[in-house]
């Protein structure tokens, strides 16, 4: 299809399709535009393009032939075409096919893969500087020898990236430019991971991860579009296998894509890749410059940047030649886009690797039923290891039965727990305590008249953050400094936190270990990237006794001297009735549990605090049973009938009038999906009734697993206008109930 549109393409445009071809744009739009081709250009399916849109120029990709029979005279030209390798067709049906599943507009799925506009003009010359011959033989102050540790890659790259990387001022760069240490040169900047080398460091695999690498090393140069479930217990070694993986992509001349659920924090992670293949990944997230995005974008279109590393935007960058995906935590609930266009990247993963025609892994300690499902269904590949890599032991689980072990009267660690850290802090290890709830306490109230502070835009308690002397909406933003005095009944020192947060663990864990080194880490702990990866590595270098936080901790980090896990609150997260509460409880306790004990000759051990230890998800946890919580999930969710044995649509419709919502939602639910093998339950009021302001209705369309929910849902919304004042978020596969 790569040709299609060359012959008959130039020449003055004339009322027939070879004269024309239509450009998808990235607007919310469902269709392509047709668009006249000008005299002298030649344009292919997947070119990007400068076309007219209304009064305004904006940025296209030629998606095909032109579609519509439309007199010359009112067709528009193509005002330019922009110098930057063709989407591939594989990316361009992707993109097809994600609208089609997510009932999304074709447009809006286009914007997300074209998420760095100013990456198809030609780049621009600039100054770089790369190392020397000197750096390698110059004495160098500490700071200084950053700026040449993060040098040595030979990468060039600009006076500010420097700086950022290597954590120092730009006047260090400068000093070193004048010793000679760093060369300036003028020149476009390179993309990043170009010269990586699968042979920089070969690891030492055990026998069993051997096993699993041959596997996935042969259907990468088979390029297979298979998927395999990398399932290993934490400490596993599950990143080295799937390296290998890397490997085999890199010596077939092909680009791999590795996503994370917290690519800001994996620092850790970068390392062991430099360590193994020689440079630093190319990255993919939120919080690049304008000017990275750029160049990153740029470099895998055009087929030199070897591995991306990203979040889940990064599965929509065009790769010109892609050999590998792999999706690292694949559980993880942040895999689910819930803004815009809704989807789960795992599961879209999947599809884009059968569209390219390479393996998908999918690599976690805790599977998604979903996940195993299809396995069970002989639809994925089971790679099983079993044991933790270098002789190192599963951790100990003790479950601590609260109302046996009380905590003393406002307080929340057990005796037995806070003997467990105090054994721990005497044997020279560290500890961790894991609370899945930011700030200070999650409800505040007067205790004179009872009133509770909640928020003025959503349907949510305000959060006190100590720390900052606010109290704070986690859904908005939306925060007021702590009064003085009750806003009810003007009542003076009256107000009480209800509840623990990750700050008042804090609080008593100083008052009972005055000596200790304490830090607190969760998305809001610190001031930025840099300062949550500097308490990582305080953790891993030794620098603290007890660290206390929140999920962020659960993800993937190894902290070589942590011997104790205690888990404040093992029952958070088990109520509410979200179909999946019991599951991705258990995945968060395992996953966080399995940060203790991962080096050879250091004894893991972990404390549930649970005021319910009969609950299936802890003692699943304490008996090491996950392969028969799963069956016994499984066999809850069929007789229920619930995925991943049916099928789900969720519709929710927002807007600023309360009754305005609540109306069109109603007259949504008069003429909704029912028949055989479809249902359509609601509207009822979200749990999250309002959020930013905005009232929130649902509906949820269920429907048996072989009936094209996608198409009963379009119909239906063709069936009324939707007034410009609401908005209608389709969510196919939803995986959140509020």
């Amino acid at each position: 299809m790569g040709d299609l549109f060359q012959e008959g393409s130039v020449g003055a445009p004339r009322n027939d399709a070879q004269s024309r071809v239509c450009v998808l744009v990235p607007y919310p739009v469902d269709k392509a535009y047709d668009y006249a081709v000008p005299v002298g250009m030649e344009v292919t399916r997947g070119d990007y393009v400068l076309v007219p849109l209304g009064p305004r120029e904006v940025t296209g990709v030629v998606w095909g032939a032109a579609q519509d029979d439309v007199p010359s005279k009112k067709i528009k030209a193509i005002l330019h075409k922009f110098p930057l390798q063709a989407m591939p067709d594989s990316h361009i049906d992707f993109i097809d096919w994600v609208a089609n599943y997510t009932v999304a507009q074709k447009g809006n799925v286009l914007k997300m893969a074209l998420s760095a506009p100013k990456a198809l003009e030609t780049p621009l010359t600039q100054t770089l500087y790369k190392i020397s011959e000197k750096a390698l033989t110059g004495k160098f102050t500490p700071t200084q020898q950053q700026v040449i540790d993060v040098m040595c890659d030979k990468q060039p790259r600009i006076q500010a990236d420097i700086a950022r990387e290597a954590d120092v001022s730009a006047g260090v760069v400068k000093t070193l430019h004048k010793k000679g240490a760093l060369t300036a040169i003028e020149a476009a900047m390179p993309p990043p991971c170009i010269n990586a080398n699968p042979d920089f460091f070969r690891l030492e695999l055990s026998e069993a991860q051997e096993s699993a690498a041959r596997i996935l090393r042969t259907s990468v140069s088979a390029e297979k579009s298979d998927v395999f479930v990398l399932d290993g217990v934490t400490g596993a070694g599950k990143t080295e296998v799937y390296f290998e993986a890397v490997d085999a992509a890199m010596r077939a001349d092909k680009q791999v894509l590795i996503l994370m659920p917290e690519i800001a924090l994996s620092n850790a992670f970068i390392d062991r890749f430099a360590k193994r293949f020689g440079c630093r990944p190319a990255l993919w997230h939120s919080s690049l410059t304008q000017a990275q995005r750029r160049v990153t974008y740029r470099g895998v279109a055009e087929g030199g940047v070897q591995v991306v590393i990203g979040a889940r935007s990064a599965l929509f960058l065009p790769f010109a030649n892609l050999g590998a995906i792999i999706i690292d935590e694949s559980h993880d609930a942040s895999y689910k886009q819930e803004e815009g266009v809704t989807y789960h990247a795992r599961d879209m993963a999947v599809v884009r690797g059968h569209f390219e025609k390479c393996p998908v892994i999918l690599a976690s300690a805790t599977p998604a039923l979903e996940t195993m499902q299809n396995v069970w269904d002989g639809k994925y590949k089971h790679i099983h290891l079993p044991v933790r890599h270098g002789g190192a032991k599963m951790p100990a689980i003790d479950v601590i039965d609260l109302r046996e072990h009380k905590p003393e009267r406002q307080a929340f660690l057990s005796p037995v727990l806070l003997q467990a850290l105090k054994e721990t802090m005497e044997s020279g290890a560290q500890s961790l305590l894991f609370l899945n709830r930011r700030g200070y306490a999650p409800l505040t109230l007067c205790r004179s008249c009872g009133h509770r502070f909640e928020c003025a835009r959503c349907t949510a308690w305000l959060v006190e953050h100590r720390a900052t002397n606010r109290l704070e909406c986690h859904h908005c933003g939306y925060g007021i400094k702590i009064p003085d005095a009750c806003p009810e009944c003007e009542d003076v020192d009256s107000l009480a936190p209800c509840g623990p947060g990750i700050e008042r663990i804090e609080e008593e864990v100083k008052y009972h270990f005055p000596e200790a080194r304490v830090a607190v880490l969760s998305s809001d702990s610190a001031d930025d990237t840099h300062g949550l990866r500097a308490i990582l590595g305080q953790m891993r270098k030794h620098e603290l006794d007890i660290i206390i936080g929140t999920q962020i901790l659960a993800k993937g980090h190894h902290f070589p001297k942590l011997a104790t896990v205690g888990v404040v609150d093992a029952d958070l997260g088990l109520h509410g009735g979200d179909l999946r509460a019991a599951e991705r409880s258990y995945q968060l306790l395992h996953q966080v549990a399995g940060r203790a004990g991962r080096e050879k000759g250091v004894e893991g051990h972990v404390y549930l605090q649970s005021w319910n230890p009969e609950a299936r998800v802890i003692q699943a946890l304490a008996t090491g049973e996950r392969d028969t919580f799963l069956d016994v999930e499984a066999q809850e969710r069929k007789l229920a009938h619930m995925p991943p044995y049916a099928r789900l649509g969720a519709i929710i419709v927002s807007g600023t009038n309360e009754r305005e919502v609540e109306g069109f939602a109603r007259a949504m639910a008069a003429c909704a999906p029912h028949g055989e093998g479809v249902q359509t339950f609601g509207p009822a009021a979200a749990p999250m009734y309002r959020i930013r302001g905005r009232y929130r209705y649902r509906l949820l369309v269920h429907a048996e697993k072989n009936l094209n929910i996608q198409k009963a849902i379009r119909d239906w919304q063709t069936q009324l206008k939707v007034p410009s004042s609401l908005k209608i978020q389709v969510d196919i596969d939803p995986q959140s109930f509020l």
